[in-house]
């Protein structure tokens, strides 16, 4: 080959080489700082989008589990709150067992009611005032309501006419979030979706002469009641009728308590905080008959109306095992959270951290790569020195 002394093409052979193992040790030092195989997108395009999608989700459920844990908080604040409401109606009980006894004076049960009046202004002082982070808990305020009155929606005395007639007699909507639902279905499945794109699925069951179908959509907070006629109502009928223009869509307003418990829009929990004063406890007219007269019939009337299913102390012993279930629940919810997020962590470590050993290897090559790339290319550049030889 000719011998050029203009053009050193081993010497740009060889600084070619040497840019590229530059390069690569440039990035195996920035790898082996970081810790990390993806540190832009151009390491791995791919590979970072995945990893990106991992890393809210593990960023989700490790906010979901601080969410939990304040769901539990504010669930102990308002059972608590609960068990001295309960304390004081077992009080009140106890003295209305007391004033049934002819044994007490006028004098005595003018006293009795004295301390039942106070307990009974502690009831509902206690409902007004507890609160969790500025938000009362025992009010009324942290429950849906069921609103609606355009022709679209389904209230209470819409009359299903398809076939037979059937009244939907009861809507219940307590736990449900505030936002427009909508009924979509065909045959006996009826479906049920939030403005927020929460939806459930149920098989509607028939209801039979003069009995009653229940629509259980418990995942949202929903449970409507359908009373048939003589001539009992069809489960298709029942769809049909819901999914109508007439009777499509069920608007709740107010709004149950919303526990965000996953990393997605869709996992939630709703818990209702009822009323829980003496009127929510259904003990009004019988605390007033008994402040206005202090009588035997009253005060039997009044444990009549304290042991009464759905009010008084059973309303309050119901109450508080719903926060029971629900504080039960939140505790596996974290369980369930921390495993979820651990195994995410793992899946997203797989993708985008650094496999230190095995970039140590290439970070010695490359830096061998490099010494040996510098030793060559200055004997590169002095070989155009042998021509020095010719012009002797």
């Amino acid at each position: 080959m000719g011998v050029r002394i203009n053009t050193n093409i081993e010497a740009l052979n060889a600084q070619r080489n040497l840019g590229a193992t530059a390069t690569a040790f440039s990035k195996s030092v920035e790898k082996l700082s970081s810790g990390l195989r993806i540190n832009r997108a151009a390491d791995d395009a791919a590979g970072l989008a995945i990893s990106e999608k991992l890393r809210a989700q593990v960023r989700g459920l490790n906010q979901a589990l601080r969410n939990a844990q304040d769901g539990i908080s504010m669930i102990q604040t308002a059972e608590g709150a609960l068990n001295a409401v309960q304390n004081m109606l077992q009080r009140v009980r106890e003295l209305a067992v007391q004033s049934s006894n002819s044994t007490l004076s006028a004098g005595d049960l003018t006293s009795v009611n004295t301390e039942i009046q106070a307990l009974r202004a502690e009831i509902d002082r206690i409902s007004g005032a507890t609160e969790f982070n500025g938000q009362k808990l025992l009010n009324g305020t942290l429950v849906g309501s069921l609103g609606g009155a355009t022709a679209t929606d389904l209230v209470v005395g819409d009359q299903l006419a398809t076939t037979a007639v059937a009244a939907v007699t009861k809507i219940e909507v307590e736990g449900a979030k505030a936002q427009t639902y909508t009924f979509s279905g065909s045959g006996t499945s009826l479906t049920l979706t939030g403005a927020d794109g929460a939806a459930q699925t149920i098989t509607v069951g028939a209801a039979a002469a003069n009995g009653t179908s229940v629509l259980n959509f418990g995942n949202l907070g929903i449970r409507i009641t359908i009373q048939a006629n003589a001539s009992g109502k069809a489960a298709a009928d029942i769809v049909t009728d819901l999914t109508a223009a007439a009777d499509d869509t069920i608007i709740v307003s107010g709004s149950a308590a919303n526990f965000q418990i996953g990393a997605n829009a869709s996992d939630f929990l709703t818990v209702s905080f009822t009323k829980m004063d003496v009127a929510g406890l259904g003990l009004t007219t019988a605390l007033n008959n008994f402040g206005t007269t202090q009588s035997v019939a009253n005060a039997q009337a009044l444990i009549t109306a304290l042991d009464t299913s759905g009010q008084g102390l059973a309303r309050v012993s119901t109450e508080r095992g719903a926060f029971g279930a629900v504080q039960n629940r939140l505790e596996q919810t974290i369980a369930n959270l921390g495993v979820a997020a651990e195994n995410l962590a793992a899946s997203e470590s797989r993708v985008r951290d650094l496999d230190v050993a095995a970039e140590m290897v290439s970070f010695t090559k490359t830096q061998i790569l490099q010494q040996a790339g510098t030793a060559i290319l200055a004997q590169a550049n002095s070989a155009p020195q042998s021509v020095l030889s010719l012009l002797r």
